[in-house]
């Protein structure tokens, strides 16, 4: 069956996403954690903020209840007000983060097929997982983008460095590199 092994790699991949993401957002001073690059872009902790928003959204009831919760303000995700400190914010990554995880191990092969609604819209469990996913990779990839860019030539790298992927050989699980 497919359905253990598909459940085991979506958790591994979240946890990979989250990582990449608190390892850029360790990289900044809370001065450019709030910082855009120009009026019409997000910074880390707007991105941050509607993560989480979003996390707690779709996987508080998951099987439940519609992805899209009534008391979620959206709009409100995107702006930073009075009581939005760096440490707040990452409480709140740090719950939606956990509310996805125990969703995920909580759930079973069985349930990859039933359908699941996320603003209305029926998606199978598989789906809505895939949905989420590609949703969270694109805004982590928007905070290690600004992460580098704040960080500068203080940069450290989250992979393999420009220019030593002949230093670097894969191992047979394709999981690991290894230095030679």
């Amino acid at each position: 069956m497919i359905g253990p092994h598909y459940l085991d790699d979506a958790r591994q991949q979240f946890k990979k996403l989250k990582t990449q993401g608190d390892r850029a957002m360790a990289q900044i001073a809370d001065a450019n954690f709030f910082r855009t690059p120009d009026s019409e872009s997000n910074s880390v902790a707007i991105i941050l903020k509607h993560v989480a928003g979003n996390m707690r959204s779709r996987w508080t009831d998951f099987l439940t209840t519609d992805g899209e919760k009534p008391d979620r303000n959206r709009d409100g995700e995107f702006l930073v007000e009075s009581g939005d400190t760096r440490q707040r914010l990452m409480e709140q990554w740090e719950a939606g983060w956990k509310l996805l995880l125990d969703t995920l191990t909580a759930l079973t092969p069985e349930h990859l097929e039933r359908s699941v609604r996320v603003r209305g819209e029926a998606h199978t469990v598989l789906e809505a997982i895939n949905r989420q996913m590609t949703h969270y990779a694109a805004h982590i990839g928007q905070i290690v983008y600004l992460a580098k860019h704040w960080a500068g030539s203080q940069w450290r790298t989250l992979s393999i460095p420009r220019g030593k992927s002949k230093e670097f050989e894969v191992a047979k699980d394709g999981a690991r590199y290894h230095v030679r």
